[in-house]
């Protein structure tokens, strides 16, 4: 006898079952959203056929994403993907996953410089360490009057990066080069954000196995004590930022004093750490300091 194909709420129950026992905390989410996806369907969706039987093909390709996730691959990279300012981006093993925390750099970006410039010419904006391009594309979808450069070490995240500038329409106001933080670099920028690789690297081990085992090392491996990119973009700030640019950098928890004091010790004000949604100083966010003989480009 042909056994019964499982009903899809049955499909979702005993999904989420599975991923509670592997100690995923958010087994309930991750089995919906999965099987979302194996069904082609909104959560509409979902609810309107609970009482179907799982076709053949999605029950396939369900059982196959949550053997995945029982091995503690994250629900972004099984499906490719990740939302991040309300946009789709396409994720890479060469990119990081973009996180819900770092729209606090996209918020405090878009509060330091207007909608408008204050000239002709278009607001200048450069991403370092541009993975997927989140931060760079989501700036840009928000002022029309921007052109930006996406820098990343990797080939191949620079690359992904281009196909979602095309993916969401930018591609005309986004370009992105191959290149080791600001030195392949010349000419002067209104606003420069960067999410700079900032985990001790005595720490990796103990992350998560969503991070330890799927995100670039490359992305994440800070130095000894978390800091080497900031130092090397604290070099680099002063000669990167126009007259009133502003710098948008990302912080890891507890960095917020000694990265401000990179950068005052570099000639850069601190203008503040905005908090994410936790509380926690999620970015600094910096000017050059000018003096009588600063340059007024």
């Amino acid at each position: 006898m042909t056994p019964r194909a499982p009903k899809i709420a049955e499909a979702l129950r005993d999904g989420t079952a599975r991923l509670a026992a592997a100690g995923i905390d958010s087994a309930l989410s991750d089995a919906r959203l999965l099987l979302m996806h194996a069904l082609g369907c909104d959560r509409t969706g979902l609810l309107s056929r609970a009482a179907e039987a799982m076709p053949a093909e999605a029950a396939a390709r369900y059982a196959g994403y949550m053997a995945r996730r029982e091995a503690r691959e994250p629900v972004s990279r099984i499906l490719g993907r990740r939302e991040f300012w309300s946009l789709d981006f396409a994720l890479g093993p060469a990119t990081l996953d973009p996180r819900p925390d770092s729209e606090t750099l996209v918020e405090a970006a878009l509060a330091a410089v207007p909608d408008r410039p204050p000239s002709d010419r278009p607001l200048r904006v450069l991403d370092l360490g541009t993975g997927t391009g989140c931060l760079l594309l989501a700036v840009l979808h928000e002022r029309a009057a921007a052109f930006g450069i996406g820098v990343d070490r990797s080939e191949a995240a620079a690359r992904t990066a281009r196909d979602n500038a095309r993916a969401l329409g930018l591609a005309d106001r986004a370009s992105f080069l191959v290149g080791d933080w600001a030195a392949a670099l010349a000419g002067r920028f209104d606003l420069v954000l960067s999410n700079p690789p900032y985990i001790p690297d005595a720490d990796i081990a103990a992350l998560d196995p969503e991070v330890r085992e799927h995100e670039p090392l490359l992305a994440l491996s800070g130095g000894a004590d978390g800091l080497d990119a900031y130092r090397a973009l604290a070099a680099a700030l002063p000669d990167l930022l126009a007259r009133g640019g502003t710098a948008v950098v990302e912080l890891g928890i507890g960095q917020a004093a000694d990265v401000a004091g990179l950068f005052r010790a570099a000639g850069l004000d601190i203008v503040g750490t905005p908090p994410d949604l936790a509380g926690i100083p999620r970015c600094v966010v910096v000017k050059k300091a000018f003096g009588p003989t600063a340059d007024c480009r």
